[in-house]
């Protein structure tokens, strides 16, 4: 295992969340994962989950882990993409791994077929190309624009009534 291999294992490990540089898209892509025997798995694709458009039909991304504790880019490297097709046993291996990570999913009952149905799972290998290494804020990783979104906030914050302002809220 190279120092690179080692440090990618380990960010993936730790964050929750990568960087993907995707085809025809200015900026990078936010996305969460599962880290499981040496690669990166993403679910995108289907009814409420993360879009990733290209990914499923690329061969090779650029991928940014950053640093769980400083935020910081900690390394990008280049992954070979592979889909992980329904019925065979790495999908029968990986999927109920990526259920149990799912956060915040409408509903987690019959999750895996309906991923089987409408979703893709892809599976990024990392390869011995490293694009940069380690860098801090001022490399424009940190200054990536959000994906603009029709979310919203709900509204101004709920109004206290009848309560004592603390110290610190005044």
């Amino acid at each position: 295992m190279t120092d690179s291999s080692a440090l990618i294992a380990e960010a993936a490990k730790k964050s929750g969340l990568l960087w993907l540089h995707l085809p025809d898209l200015p900026q990078p892509r936010a996305a969460w994962h599962l880290w499981h025997d040496g690669a990166a798995y993403v679910l995108t694709g289907g009814e409420g989950e993360q879009p990733m458009p290209g990914l499923p039909e690329a061969e090779r991304v650029r991928v940014t882990l950053r640093s769980k504790d400083k935020g910081g880019r900690l390394i990008s490297f280049v992954a070979a993409c592979e889909r992980v097709e329904p019925g065979t046993p790495l999908w029968d291996e990986v999927t109920p791994l990526l259920a149990k990570d799912r956060l915040n999913a409408a509903s987690h009952e019959g999750q895996t077929e309906r991923w089987a149905e409408e979703s893709y799972v892809v599976r990024l290998v990392p390869t011995d190309e490293v694009a940069e290494g380690p860098g801090g804020y001022g490399d424009g990783y940190a200054s990536v624009r959000p994906v603009p979104t029709p979310a919203t906030t709900a509204g101004p914050p709920p109004r206290m009534i009848g309560g004592r302002r603390r110290k610190a809220d005044r």
